[in-house]
């Protein structure tokens, strides 16, 4: 097990890691000002792709946490930049929030239901029947799929509503068809962050509260994982788990008491 002293950049989750809905989790902004004092960089990552950076910033601040866009990738960016940079794209069929049409609208993309390159499926929380159905023809006519993320289930203060991975799910059961996924724990969501964070991957740590997406992130990628339990997975769950953390704390406070402890045991 990789010791935390020598990671120099924490890659972290937000919802359910650092807040749920309007109130921050314990232990984040102790965790985050001993970063910083450590001169340690982080960068929050989120599957949540029905919002851009900067909504992500704003709300950061709110929490009275300083944070530019550049430190926020969404699963929508991360998309958008693969099919703009790896795919060569133009025309996408997208279904998404106004949000995530701005985002793919600022990289240039024309969004189209007449003859597009790919349907892309985000955290749709303006989801209509008539996108379904579009978006269910386009694919039958075998218009390439994407989805931003698999998550199943977005958690709230209130509860857990449903994610991109169930609105997927819906489109499979009419067509038959799985999507590439963009999102957290592919490769493709690390390889957005790399382009904004300049480390080694064994120099990075994935934190998060999701065994099948955080987690197996940082299995895929050879980065240490550190399981938070401050949202989606519980300690249960985790012996059934294929994707194993390095570490598993209540939440960033506790991630923090450990970092402090290991800096300590190296000046020992």
């Amino acid at each position: 097990m990789k010791p935390l002293r020598d990671i120099k950049c924490f890659a972290l989750d937000m919802d359910g890691t650092v807040y749920l809905g309007d109130k921050i989790l314990p232990g984040v902004l102790a965790f985050l000002s001993y970063l910083r004092t450590t001169n340690r960089d982080f960068i929050f990552m989120t599957n949540n792709s029905s919002k851009d950076a900067t909504y992500y910033a704003t709300k950061l601040a709110s929490l009275g946490i300083d944070c530019s866009a550049q430190n926020i990738l969404t699963s929508g960016e991360a998309t958008a930049l693969f099919l703009k940079n790896i795919k060569k794209c133009k025309r996408v069929f997208l279904v998404g929030t106004p949000v995530l049409e701005e985002e793919f609208k600022k990289y240039g993309f024309i969004l189209t239901a007449d003859h597009p390159e790919y349907v892309v499926l985000g955290f749709d929380t303006t989801l209509t029947y008539e996108k379904l159905v579009i978006a269910c023809d386009l694919i039958r006519s075998n218009t390439p799929f994407i989805a931003t993320h698999p998550d199943y289930n977005c958690p709230t203060e209130t509860g857990y509503i449903p994610d991109c991975g169930a609105m997927t799910a819906l489109i499979k059961a009419s067509t038959g068809v799985d999507p590439q996924v963009i999102g957290k724990p592919n490769k493709e969501i690390v390889d957005a962050m790399l382009t904004k964070k300049d480390y080694f991957l064994e120099q990075m740590a994935m934190v998060g509260d999701r065994l099948y997406t955080d987690i197996a992130t940082g299995c895929n990628a050879g980065m240490v994982s550190v399981l938070v339990l401050s949202g989606e997975s519980k300690m249960s769950d985790v012996p059934a788990s294929a994707f194993k953390p390095d570490y598993i704390f209540d939440n960033l406070g506790g991630l923090a008491q450990a970092l402090l402890l290991s800096d300590q045991n190296i000046k020992a």
